[in-house]
């Protein structure tokens, strides 16, 4: 039978997975700063990056470039697909872009600078609905390019940025942790 000091210890460390699964995530576009770019390949899409990341209601997506030089655009599916720039439901300018995630769905953003969003500049983000991400045997969200339409090469191992914005959880695992020891 496992002694009360290892199931106390067992206990934190479920408590504080459960603590940092329901905070609210930053993510940085691509997982690198000025990753809004045109692709220098298909397969260097930031719908790769995108699906290998999951999405929650209350998220936020970080944008990091040159906001002389471009900008972010929010737009229907159709005029993702189509890249219309003229009627974005979101215009985002200045380099220091962050977008909160507030309601489940697919996400479209295209790049605001002539002639990139044709080039592969854009970005396809499914939002799951809280308690839903990606974790030990639940299943991951839907594929942006369910949405999308023409399929797109898979990636190679483009990883994302992801920074927590609370410090809650981080936190109490510290205290936690030195109360066990």
């Amino acid at each position: 039978m496992a002694s009360s000091r290892t199931l106390y210890c067992y206990s934190l460390i479920i408590i504080s997975v459960l603590f940092t699964l329901s905070e609210a995530t930053d993510f940085l576009v691509g997982g690198k700063i000025n990753a809004w770019e045109i692709p220098s390949s298909p397969s260097d899409s930031l719908n790769g990056w995108a699906e290998e990341n999951r999405f929650q209601i209350g998220d936020s997506l970080v944008w990091k470039f040159d906001g002389a030089k471009d900008s972010v655009l929010q737009v229907s599916r159709d005029d993702y697909l189509s890249c219309n720039t003229s009627n974005p439901i979101a215009a985002h300018k200045g380099g220091d872009v962050t977008v909160k995630l507030e309601e489940s769905g697919p996400f479209y953003f295209i790049s605001g600078a002539k002639g990139h969003c044709g080039n592969g500049q854009k970005l396809i983000v499914v939002v799951l609905s809280k308690g839903r991400r990606h974790f030990y045997g639940i299943s991951p969200a839907p594929s942006p390019m369910e949405f999308e339409g023409p399929a797109i090469a898979p990636t190679s191992g483009a990883s994302g940025l992801v920074v927590l914005r609370s410090g809650f959880s981080g936190a109490l695992i510290v205290f936690l942790v030195g109360m066990v020891l």
